[in-house]
């Protein structure tokens, strides 16, 4: 990774932006003044909902942070499949007591305007999800100092991304937990994304930016695998998900290490995109009939998995999880990142028999 970026965070680990309120300024700024680079998620947020917790991380800590922002998305949704769905969740809507949301609340996530924000108020870093954006959109955030990441699922997404000038590509493996990152959504190909260590292994051919390496990272071994593997850093969402500073629901934190949730499965039922989460009753239940359709199905079905939540029902909640769920530590953000960074300075010494890699 280029130095100005490296030189940004002491230690290569990057805390994932998890949208829907986990990754709040207090958890990004404990990992940013732990040494790791900490990210606020802006998706399901109003540019100025956004603004606000820029501000709010500011005054938390006064080194560098990442916002993450989700590309607008192609109309290409079946309207007579949304219908279908919606009646199929009747019953979870009676279970519940809620109505079930606008499927056509928006598309683009309040994207231009938080566009506006960023060029005016320049954050260290941005990464975007669910695409690319233009070229013209990352020199106008070049042009205000801003770093420019972008998600990465295949050497082919990864190549879109390095034309559009961005100074990293984060290569994100099927184990990683919450929605893949494709830049189109092709339903055909469900399931059959590529695992992170062959993935960095292809992106590495195909592109010559930097490679941020996200996917079931829990430990600071496997930071050291995805660094050798030639990585720069290393993105980890879930391990933070269990930590006191994350907004995740107490019983989501529950349930990652829960032995009532053995497994996590890529589904559709929450949002109508590709998504990991630990197997519960609804995804098991309506997985399986969920069309593509994003954001609709996640408009559908969010007064749902509201309700769930106040209800204390953890069957019904979206319960986002990467491949690594049972290991995650319930330690303080900063002292996470503490023990990660001791974890990869030993397998990096364990590596080179004592010495330093």
């Amino acid at each position: 990774m280029s130095s100005a970026l490296t030189d940004l965070f002491p230690h290569p680990i990057v805390q994932a932006p998890m949208a829907g309120g986990v990754s709040v300024p207090q958890l990004a700024a404990a990992v940013c003044e732990a040494g790791g680079l900490g990210f606020l998620a802006a998706g399901y947020k109003t540019a100025d909902g956004m603004y606000q917790e820029i501000k709010q991380i500011r005054s938390l800590t006064g080194r560098p942070f990442g916002v993450n922002v989700f590309m607008p998305q192609p109309e290409y949704a079946d309207p007579a499949a949304i219908d279908v769905y919606a009646h199929q969740l009747a019953g979870e809507a009676t279970w519940y007591e809620a109505e079930l949301g606008d499927p056509d609340s928006g598309r683009d996530d309040g994207f231009e305007a938080k566009l506006v924000v960023l060029r005016d108020n320049p954050v260290p870093v941005v990464s975007f999800h669910f695409g690319v954006p233009s070229r013209e959109v990352v020199d106008a955030l070049h042009r205000v100092g801003t770093f420019v990441l972008a998600a990465a699922t295949t050497p082919d997404e990864a190549r879109a991304v390095e034309r559009a000038g961005a100074d990293a590509v984060i290569a994100q493996g099927i184990e990683a937990g919450g929605h893949q990152g494709t830049h189109r959504d092709v339903p055909e190909t469900d399931g059959s994304g590529l695992g992170l260590l062959s993935l960095i292994a292809q992106v590495r051919e195909a592109v010559s930016i930097p490679i941020v390496a996200a996917g079931g990272i829990m430990r600071g071994g496997q930071i050291a695998g995805v660094l050798a593997a030639g990585a720069s850093a290393a993105q980890l969402g879930t391990a933070f998900l269990a930590t006191p500073e994350s907004g995740a629901n107490a019983l989501h934190k529950r349930a990652l290490t829960d032995p009532l949730f053995v497994r996590t499965e890529l589904t559709r039922a929450f949002s109508g995109r590709p998504a990991r989460g630990l197997v519960n009753r609804f995804l098991r239940e309506h997985g399986p009939y969920a069309p593509a359709a994003y954001p609709e199905i996640h408009h559908l079905t969010s007064p749902l998995r509201k309700a769930a939540a106040k209800a204390g029902d953890a069957q019904g909640m979206a319960l986002w999880a990467g491949q690594g769920h049972r290991m995650a530590r319930e330690l303080p953000a900063g002292q996470l990142v503490e023990v990660l960074a001791g974890e990869l300075a030993a397998a990096r010494a364990s590596l080179t028999g004592g010495g330093v890699l």
